[in-house]
C-alpha cells in the first residue's frame, strides 16, 4: 500500500519537474514578453504623436526637402495601421517600416544641418529634443524585449523543456530587428551638395582639375624673383665696353 502510495508521489514530483515547472515557466516569460513589447508600442506611438509637428516645421524652412518629408509622411502611415492590430509581440512587416522610418528621420535631421535658421528655432529644437529622447527610449526597449525573446526561444528549444512547448504549443517569439541589408547602411548624405547655398562657394566634385583653385602661397612671389633677375641683368650691364675718352 504505502509502496503504491511512494510510487504515485514520486510520479507526481516528476511531472511537476517535467511539465508543470516548464509550463509555468513558458506562460512567466511570455507575459514579460508582451509586457515589454507593450513598452516600445508606447514609445513607438510617442513618435507618431511628434512626427507631424516635426515635419510641418521642417517644411515651413526647408521645402525643398520635400521628399524626404512625404516619405516619412507615407511610412509613418504605414507603421500605424500596422499597429492597430494590437499584436502582442513584434511583426517583421511592422518592424521592417519602423526601421525605414527611423532611416528617414536620419536623413531629415542631417539635412536640416543647411538651414541655419531652422537649427535656431526653438519649437523645432525642443521637437527634436522630444524626438532624440523618444527614439532612446525605443532603443532601450527594443533591447529589453529582445533579450526576454532570446531567453524564451532558447527554453523552447531547449531539452526537456521543448517537449512542453511542443504539447502545450509554445511557439518562439519574434525579434523587434532590422532585415533589410539597405537599411541597415547609414545614410549616404552628399555635404557638398545640402550645404550649398546662394552664398556660399560649392564645393569641388571629386576628379575636377583643381589648377584653377591655386591659393595664394602657391602663386609666384615677384618680390622673390626679383633679385634673381637683377642678379642676370647686372653682369651683361658691366660687361658693355666703357666710352674712351674724347669720343
Amino acid at each position: 500500500m504505502w509502496t503504491i502510495l511512494f510510487i504515485l508521489l514520486g510520479l507526481l514530483v516528476l511531472a511537476g519537474i517535467l511539465f508543470i515547472a516548464p509550463y509555468n515557466g513558458f506562460v512567466r516569460q511570455r507575459n514579460v514578453i508582451q509586457e515589454s513589447w507593450r513598452q516600445v508600442d508606447v514609445e513607438l506611438n510617442r513618435r507618431y504623436e511628434l512626427l507631424p509637428n516635426l515635419v510641418e516645421t521642417v517644411r515651413a524652412y526647408a521645402g525643398h526637402e520635400r521628399n524626404t518629408l512625404e516619405e516619412i509622411t507615407k511610412l509613418r502611415s504605414q507603421a500605424m495601421a500596422l499597429s492597430q492590430g494590437g499584436a502582442a509581440e513584434a511583426d517583421p512587416e511592422r518592424a521592417n517600416v519602423e526601421a525605414q522610418l527611423s532611416g528617414a528621420v536620419r536623413n531629415m535631421m542631417v539635412s536640416v544641418e543647411a538651414y541655419p535658421e531652422l537649427r535656431s528655432n526653438q519649437n523645432f529644437l525642443e521637437l527634436q529634443r522630444q524626438l532624440a529622447e523618444t527614439e532612446d527610449r525605443i532603443a532601450a526597449g527594443r533591447r529589453f524585449y529582445n533579450a526576454n525573446v532570446r531567453a524564451y526561444n532558447t527554453k523552447v528549444e531547449s531539452v526537456p523543456s521543448n517537449i512542453v512547448a511542443n504539447m502545450f504549443h509554445f511557439e518562439k517569439a519574434t525579434y523587434f530587428e532590422v532585415n533589410d541589408a539597405a537599411v541597415r547602411q547609414a545614410p549616404d548624405v552628399n555635404f557638398g551638395e545640402i550645404s550649398y547655398r546662394g552664398d556660399a562657394p560649392q564645393q569641388h566634385a571629386p576628379g575636377v582639375n583643381q589648377a584653377a583653385s591655386v591659393t595664394s602661397n602657391e602663386l609666384p612671389n615677384p618680390q622673390a624673383q626679383a633679385p634673381q633677375a637683377q642678379q642676370a641683368w647686372q653682369p651683361e650691364q658691366q660687361a658693355q665696353p666703357r666710352p674712351r675718352d674724347g669720343q
